[in-house]
């Protein structure tokens, strides 16, 4: 007896653990911006220790100020729906965001719609950053960076502070990258499609050949690689940490770019810890200014040779133990497509998209199926296009 094919309205109604396998789920991210969703670490090489960021009470406000602003434009509630407030802002404003995260973007290209909905409600992210899988990556990440560095706490007075701590760790890594050593945490941020990015790749390293190999650690829940859906996001993630880290060496991130897009004065003194932090990784500076001034300067005349090879590596999280390394292969017209699309989005010319019918797996692990519009209105579409062809 032939059974017959669910349709596409069908389908979007199945519970979703029916058609989802565990290896299709994808692995609950540690973050990005150092991986360091649950600690507000800047890890660097210095000699003397890497900085971590301790905020003081005026850093602290600035940052529930943004938190509020984020929380501004929630789902209306009393709607079966949950449509949203109409807010013509762009979506960078509208979450009060001056930047992206590379975490951000690659995210996109899991489902734009989660990514959304996670700055909507970002008490269900808080929640999430609390299950054990997503400490255990974490915690396999610090141990890595601490194979290498220590942690120097180090309190910050302002946002002029806080970015001060990221250079002084990148001008350090700077050294021991021209020194031909290992760099684990590296900062990078530039500006790409108009749009602030920011990330922190995993580790920079010579190879036998002395190529300059960029690596990204991944950790898994199950002992198995990644769904080719998961793969494409990796892919995106590692090869934007290489056209940022890139464009630092060879000089074109530019003072007016950092200062604009981040609302930053070049004239604000540093805090007293950061100074004497400075001073004891070998660096006299008094202003902002001085030291993005420093850092642009040393980023434009660094002897780094630009990336080689990108690996990922995929451990498994229970034991520490690797699953497999994947090459990836640096496909530039590609990468520069996907970064047009997703930042379209945030600039505002275009509305969020969800995952197309073929992937409504994806949902399975979703903390937002319930309420998600997307799906919704794929259903009600699918449901029509039915009945249409039913009364042909």
């Amino acid at each position: 007896m032939m059974q017959r094919e669910l349709s596409d309205a069908e389908l979007l109604a199945l519970d979703l653990d029916l058609f989802s396998t565990d290896c299709e789920r994808p692995e609950l991210c540690e973050g990005d911006a150092g991986h360091t969703s649950n600690r507000s670490t800047e890890s660097c090489c210095t000699g003397q220790g890497t900085a971590e960021v301790t905020c003081s009470a005026n850093e602290q406000s600035s940052n529930q100020q943004n938190v509020s602003e984020q929380e501004s434009d929630p789902l209306c509630e009393g709607s079966s729906t949950k449509r949203r407030k109409w807010d013509a802002r762009i979506p960078l404003e509208r979450f009060g965001r001056k930047y992206l995260s590379v975490t951000d973007l690659s995210r996109q290209a899991w489902c734009e719609q989660q990514v959304v909905y996670g700055m909507e409600l970002p008490h269900i992210q808080q929640l999430r950053d609390e299950v054990p899988v997503v400490k255990a990556g974490s915690c396999l990440h610090l141990a890595r960076e601490l194979e290498v560095q220590d942690v120097v706490p180090i309190n910050v007075e302002s946002r002029e502070d806080n970015w001060a701590v990221k250079m002084l760790n990148l001008l350090s890594m700077i050294q021991f990258l021209q020194a031909g050593e290992l760099v684990r945490e590296l900062p990078v941020f530039g500006e790409l499609e108009g749009i602030f990015v920011v990330g922190v790749v995993d580790e920079l390293c010579y190879n036998s050949k002395g190529e300059l190999e960029l690596r990204e650690l991944k950790t898994r829940g199950q002992r198995t690689y990644p769904s080719a859906a998961q793969k494409r996001s990796h892919h995106l993630q590692v090869s934007i940490y290489k056209l940022l880290f890139e464009a630092m060496i060879k000089g074109q991130l530019n003072k007016d770019t950092i200062t604009h897009h981040l609302h930053l004065r070049t004239e604000q003194p540093l805090g007293s810890e950061i100074l004497v932090h400075a001073q004891k990784v070998g660096f006299t500076i008094n202003t902002f200014g001085d030291l993005l001034d420093l850092m642009l300067l040393n980023l434009t005349y660094a002897d780094i040779p630009s990336v080689d090879t990108m690996k990922i590596e995929y451990c498994y999280q229970a034991d520490a133990s690797v699953i497999g390394t994947e090459v990836v292969s640096f496909e530039e017209e590609w990468v520069k497509s996907e970064l047009k699309h997703y930042s379209s989005f945030w600039k505002g010319q275009r509305e969020a998209t969800g995952v197309d019918i073929e992937e409504a797996w994806k949902c399975r692990s979703c903390d937002f199926a319930d309420i998600c519009e997307w799906r919704q209105s794929k259903a009600e579409e699918a449901t029509q296009k039915n009945r249409a062809n039913q009364c042909k």
